[in-house]
């Protein structure tokens, strides 16, 4: 393990010595770039289907096959950086990453593209879990929960920096911009994990070939089902094979686990409760935050009319109070043994943040920021203390692991909300819309009937021809029927807002039932974390002022044969 020489802690920033800033600094920086990248591409979308001519199936992989891979790989990454050195795999991690973004540049085919974007997802999945296990196994204990605090709010705030960057760079330059800028960012933390130490199991057991294989597929499973749930509708063959697989796959992966010596992840640390809790914790908070970028986005872009890099300046009161809280509510679970009371407490604030944003009409930003800036805070509160609960009660030797298990849940959480939030929204559009596309297409057939009767025969039949093309086309999404609003504001105005109001007005109902839903799902479940979650954070923090309890002793900290404890 490394070891913070006496000298370096001498001198400190903020509590903590220069080494185990610099690492700090470093993890972030890494982990920083991996999140903000799963946000980025979808403001350049429209670019790149334009220059490639993806259709929309494409431009939706181009995003979720960096995410599928991403979340299928975590476990067994975290595993393989537990036994090879952390700060070796994080180094091969980002230059894999670089290399796929840098190809990106040059390619011309969607397909291809793609392929990259999950070159790009595998790599980010040696390099996440490294990022925090780095710290959880390089700072002092006693300052592990500030590392931790300023690792979970980087992390939380990642996403919102990626549409930040990526709205900045499209202002001037093309989509390509955004790949260049990812492989610097990869190339440059590389050269600068070479001034940090590494860390690694010192006693790892045979590597869990099928127990990997199982989880990546279970993963796969799940992941897929869920992306693909939003555009083939919960019903189909495919997603519910998939989904069911998956589940199936899991339960297969759980039952190995338990009856091999060395396992992949030892499912017996969910029966730590503060172990649990978090994961539960960190699940929720990512299913309610993604749900809600889903929504937000397009209430910015296509009901507000903001720009994407409008957008992203619109959802930074998110980064604040996330940041803030982060620090607060780790602060807070382990000084006053209260992990119980700030899980519960954030998620509920969440979710009720959540829920004003559906039940309160909302015509302009100001009026629904208070509630962005709720909903953040609690998620904030919570971040910090959910990661810190599931890092101090996973073995040392096993960190990779225990971040893994962290960024899975993470990963999982944003699927889900995504589709619950896609479907909900999807749906209630479909059932609403109908009158709008029927009038556009009643129309644009008068239209072309009169410029026909006219004497432009050729006109006339070109746009009885659209009329059925922008029918569907309002019908599919409000993005689609704010395209083609655009299409039509030159040569018929009345008819194109029309559309975008009616267009507007479908999405805006179904929207605001998705929050509701969202939030309501996020405050029954800090109910549920009341009742599982511990006092205790855990012992490990300071084990000379935290003598084991019997709060301590229901949570599973040190106590159980079954479940090891951090030393």
């Amino acid at each position: 393990m490394t070891e913070v020489p006496t000298e370096a802690r001498g001198r400190t920033i903020g509590g903590l010595d220069l080494r185990s800033a610099w690492l700090i600094l470093i993890a972030c920086a890494a982990v920083s770039m991996v999140v903000a990248a799963m946000a980025a591409l979808n403001t350049a979308l429209p670019d790149i289907a334009k220059d490639t001519g993806a259709d929309s199936g494409q431009m939706t992989w181009i995003v979720d096959g960096y995410t599928l891979a991403l979340a299928a790989l975590l476990l067994p990454a975290g595993a393989i950086g537990d036994r090879l050195g952390r700060r070796g795999v994080l180094i091969v991690g980002l230059i894999v990453f670089a290399i796929a973004s840098l190809v990106a540049i040059w390619i011309s085919d969607p397909t291809q593209l793609i392929a990259t974007r999950v070159l790009a997802g595998a790599a980010a999945a040696l390099i996440m879990p490294t990022t925090l296990s780095l710290i959880t196994s390089g700072v002092p204990e006693d300052k592990r929960a500030i590392g931790v605090s300023v690792w979970a709010a980087v992390a939380g705030a990642g996403a919102i920096a990626g549409f930040l960057v990526s709205g900045l760079l499209l202002e001037f330059f093309s989509w390509h911009s955004l790949f260049i800028t990812f492989a610097a960012s990869a190339v440059l933390t590389t050269l600068l994990c070479f001034t940090i130490g590494s860390s690694k199991d010192r006693n790892p057991g045979r590597f869990d070939v099928v127990g990997s294989a199982l989880s990546i597929l279970a993963v796969v499973g799940i992941v897929f089902g869920l992306l693909e749930a939003p555009h083939r509708g919960w019903s189909d063959a495919l997603v519910l094979g998939t989904l069911i697989g998956g589940v199936v796959l899991a339960a297969a992966f759980c039952v190995l686990e338990l009856r091999i010596g060395s396992p992949l992840l030892d499912v017996r640390l969910f029966r730590n409760r503060a172990f649990g809790a978090g994961a539960l914790s960190v699940t929720m908070q990512f299913f309610a935050t993604f749900g809600t970028f889903y929504l937000l986005l397009q209430q910015f872009q296509l009901v507000f009319g903001y720009s994407p890099l409008q957008s992203a300046f619109a959802l930074m009161p998110m980064v604040a109070c996330t940041a803030i809280f982060a620090l607060l509510g780790n602060w807070v679970a382990v000084r006053f043994h209260s992990l119980r009371f700030v899980l519960a407490g954030g998620i509920l604030f969440a979710g009720l943040g959540i829920v004003l944003l559906g039940a309160i009409h909302h015509d302009n930003y100001w009026s629904l920021v208070w509630w962005i800036s709720l909903s953040a805070a609690g998620v904030g509160l919570a971040t910090a203390p959910s990661t810190t609960a599931i890092m101090a009660n996973t073995p040392l030797d096993n960190q990779g692991i225990g971040s893994a298990v962290n960024d899975t849940a993470r990963e999982l959480g944003a699927a889900i909300g995504i589709a619950l939030a896609g479907s909900i929204a999807a749906a209630g559009y479909s059932s609403r819309i109908a009158p709008v596309a029927d009038s556009a297409r009643t129309a644009l057939t008068e239209a072309g009937q009169q410029r026909a009767a006219a004497g432009d025969q050729a006109g006339g039949q070109m746009m009885i021809g659209q009329a059925d093309v922008v029918a569907d086309h309002i019908s599919r999404s409000l993005a689609e029927a704010s395209a083609v609003a655009d299409r039509l504001a030159g040569q018929a105005p009345q008819l194109a807002q029309q559309i975008l109001h009616g267009a507007q007005d479908a999405f805006q109902a179904p929207a605001n039932l998705a929050y509701i839903i969202l939030g309501a799902i996020l405050m029954g479940s800090a109910f549920v974390l009341l009742w599982i979650a511990p006092r205790r954070v855990s012992e490990s923090f300071d084990e000379n002022q935290w003598p084991a309890a019997a709060d301590d002793v229901d949570a599973g900290v040190g106590t159980s044969p079954d479940v090891p404890r951090s030393e």
